[in-house]
């Protein structure tokens, strides 16, 4: 299978905070594989723009270590390496005064033609001083467009402010609010394996849907990040944002058509129909310390923390296609596994024929993130050979890495989306009343994990979590798919 190369204009993406970790680890590695790919037509630009005092060569320097960490060995090619790095400018810039952005608007009008986005790869608090200087300096046109990273906003009013400080500059249809999760192949694939084929969109409601679960498991903890992450938890971290994509992108009505605003219409309906969160809905943990490293108070430096590096969660949807089916969500730090997957398990037959079905976990949807991302669909087969009709389950198989073959390579999450500001396209971009909505959603359960006063519960590192996750699936008669890479 050959991916298709679709051309973009000649563009200028001018990185703040290109000295950071995000545009070394990912930004750089996505830009400079869209070049070998033939996606970054001649012209193009990439400007770094930070506070760092340094030279065009010296910047350069830092990007090819860069790229001799983060990209595959493969695809290191002195050359095209050479090439990439001429495209490269830099600029020091200082984001909340006047130095710097002379010179910016000097290089940027070099090229008048090409389309301009800015990248905001830095602080939350400096969103909105970036904006407002693009906008007076006149740097930013109306047909430039904006990119900001989470977290977009810590609650409820911060988001509405952080939305409103954007809105002031740039008008929504040029803010542009990535989150990597809906970059990746998998996640689009699930839009084209429901609203493509005419296979699965007939059971996918309540009267075939026994259960729909969502996990993103890490096996690593939080330390190094610790600060930060003490502050948000995983909740916010993971839950407000990432996973609430993915439950709307797996339960939202089909689009009229495949727009950015049809698209981000009904995934806001969902989100807008979600069940209020009952505290005994809910369950949060905190990993222990275990196999030589700390526990996470000892990460984070707390001893008093209540924040949590886990938690679970039974969620209803209040809607005519989702009334009675449960998802269940779950997410954590220092779990069995690093797996992320969206698991749809469908109603057993209304009537069985083989007693031996009773046993069976029955047809099964399996949309795996990572690590492997791909689609798998759970079916019983008869299993081969005399002796009766004895039933096993099976996989069908739709992995990636065995239709593209040994040599293919998927595209990174960032690849696509950047590819996508570039063309100006939003549909895997989060609208700003998407994440007003799910801070609605959130806040009051947050709340009230804040004025019990309770402390998460431990857990075992390399656990599935807190023992009390079972009962979330236990008192509707399910239980957890295993977490396993």
């Amino acid at each position: 299978m050959v991916s298709t190369v679709i051309p973009v204009h000649p563009f200028d993406l001018v990185i703040f905070g290109a000295t950071g970790d995000l545009s070394h680890r990912k930004i750089l590695p996505s830009l400079y594989r869209r070049m070998l790919v033939g996606q970054m037509p001649a012209g193009s630009r990439l400007i770094g723009a930070a506070r760092s005092k340094m030279t065009r060569a010296e910047f350069r320097k830092t990007v090819r270590e860069a790229l001799g960490e983060f990209v595959e060995a493969k695809h290191q090619k002195p050359e095209a390496i050479e090439e990439f790095l001429n495209a490269i400018d830099y600029v020091a810039i200082d984001a909340t005064g006047d130095a710097g952005w002379g010179a910016l608007a000097k290089k940027l009008d070099e090229k008048p033609d090409n389309i301009r986005a800015f990248y905001l790869s830095v602080a939350p608090a400096l969103f909105a001083p970036i904006a407002a200087r693009l906008a007076q300096t006149g740097i930013a046109t109306p047909e430039s467009r904006i990119v900001v990273e989470k977290p977009l906003g810590h609650d409820l009013a911060s988001a509405k402010t952080l939305n409103a400080e954007l809105r002031k500059h740039f008008h929504e249809s040029q803010i542009y609010r990535i989150d990597h999760y809906l970059g990746k192949e998998t996640v689009q694939n699930l839009m084209a394996i429901r609203f493509a084929n005419a296979l699965f969109e007939p059971l996918w409601n309540s009267h075939y849907v026994e259960q729909v679960q969502i996990t993103v498991a890490e096996s690593i903890g939080v330390a190094g990040r610790g600060a930060y992450y003490d502050k948000s938890g995983a909740m916010r971290d993971m839950v407000q944002n990432h996973m609430m994509q993915l439950l709307c992108l797996t339960a939202m009505e089909p689009p009229s058509k495949f727009d950015p605003d049809a698209v981000r219409d009904e995934k806001l309906k969902v989100i807008r129909a979600l069940d209020p969160l009952k505290v005994s809905d809910t369950v949060r943990g905190q990993y222990r310390a275990g196999g030589g490293d700390g526990s996470y108070l000892d990460h984070v430096g707390n001893p008093a923390s209540r924040t949590e590096s886990f938690v679970g969660l039974r969620v209803h949807i209040a809607n005519w296609r989702w009334s009675g089916t449960p998802f269940y969500l779950r997410t954590g730090k220092k779990l069995t596994a690093r797996v992320s997957e969206i698991c749809v398990v469908f109603k057993h037959p209304p009537h069985t024929i083989f007693p031996q079905v009773d046993t069976l976990r029955g047809n099964a949807l399996i949309i795996r993130l990572q690590p492997n991302e791909g689609i798998t669909l759970r079916v019983a087969i008869k299993d081969p050979g005399p002796g009766g009709m004895r039933l096993v389950e099976v996989p069908l198989d739709m992995t990636f890495a065995g239709t593209l073959g040994p040599d293919g390579d998927l595209p990174e999450a960032y690849e696509r989306l950047i590819m996508d500001v570039i063309r100006g396209n939003q549909t895997l971009f989060m609208r700003g009343d998407e994440v007003e909505a799910a801070w609605e959603w959130a806040d009051p359960i947050l709340t009230a994990w804040e004025e019990s006063g309770s402390r998460p519960m431990p857990y075992d590192p390399g656990s599935a979590g807190p023992i009390d996750v079972y009962k979330l699936t236990g008192s509707d008669g399910h239980l957890w798919r295993e977490i396993a890479a």
